[in-house]
């Protein structure tokens, strides 16, 4: 028996890195899983991991910006699970550049991705979730319902070259504390879990100019060694953090021991 058996939990970005992790995390506790991405084959595998191993699992493919993602997000878990009880709004990247050379294009499409998406994600589950909950309490029965939102430490503290990111997460943040608010009387806990350097396709150290599709768009990921050195350096842990370990931060607030914790935000950054 997991302490998930039976629930049906939605990760945007979850076909590799942090949200993959995450969803297996989940799927080893009895949970049901809509697995996304921006391409499908990551999905795919991911979904295909899960089922390997007993679990389920379905595929909704595509960006999280896209203007009917969010419906179609919600109702591949209703058709398929009919039900909804954890929402990991995790799907993200980055698009650095200092404020004087930042373009509209670039602060529009990070906004969209980590704040826009999530809200529009949240909106259109507010029917299915507000049913059951009216359904529950006339039974005088309480049942949680999780939504987790992915910060970081750019929204806390900010950070050179990414004005973008940073107003996007610290915007993330805003958005768990009003929403643990309003849906309290739901039995829903909002949390946020705010990452630090934590190792994904996005961070990998390396000497080469290496870049990824986003959209359409070429752009540039990884780090340069020395970069990876310095913060290991100042970091109270002595590294940076490995997907699994961000992973656990957010599965944390999935189970039933955060059923009585809302509206926080935890930093996830080994001590730096």
């Amino acid at each position: 028996m997991g302490k998930l058996d039976g629930k049906v939990a939605l990760i945007t970005g979850s076909g590799r890195g942090i949200g993959q992790s995450l969803a297996f995390q989940l799927a080893n506790e009895g949970a049901r899983l809509v697995i996304n991405d921006l391409d499908a084959e990551p999905a795919n595998e991911t979904v295909a991991a899960i089922k390997s191993k007993g679990g389920e699992a379905v595929a909704c493919v595509g960006s999280v910006t896209a203007p009917d993602f969010a419906d179609r997000f919600i109702r591949t878990a209703m058709d398929n699970f009919r039900g909804i009880d954890i929402i990991v709004n995790n799907a993200g990247y980055t698009w650095d550049a200092v404020i004087q050379k930042m373009t509209d294009e670039q602060w529009h499409a990070i906004l969209d991705v980590h704040l826009t998406a999530p809200f529009r994600i949240l909106r259109a589950a507010y029917p299915v979730i507000s049913a059951a909950a009216k359904k529950e309490a006339a039974e005088n029965r309480e049942v949680f319902r999780k939504v987790v939102n992915i910060s970081s430490s750019s929204g806390i503290n900010g950070n050179p070259g990414q004005t973008n990111y940073s107003a996007a997460k610290a915007g993330v943040i805003g958005l768990t504390k009003t929403l643990s608010k309003e849906w309290g009387r739901l039995k829903v806990n909002v949390n946020c879990v705010a990452f630090g350097w934590i190792e994904t396709r996005l961070t990998e150290p390396t000497t080469e100019a290496k870049t990824i599709e986003i959209e359409g768009r070429q752009l540039a990921v990884g780090v340069g060694p020395h970069a990876v050195q310095a913060f290991s350096q100042r970091c109270p842990l002595g590294r940076p953090g490995h997907a699994h370990e961000a992973a656990g931060a957010v599965a944390m607030y999935c189970m039933p021991e955060s059923d009585y914790i809302s509206g926080q935000t935890i930093l996830v950054s080994g001590g730096a």
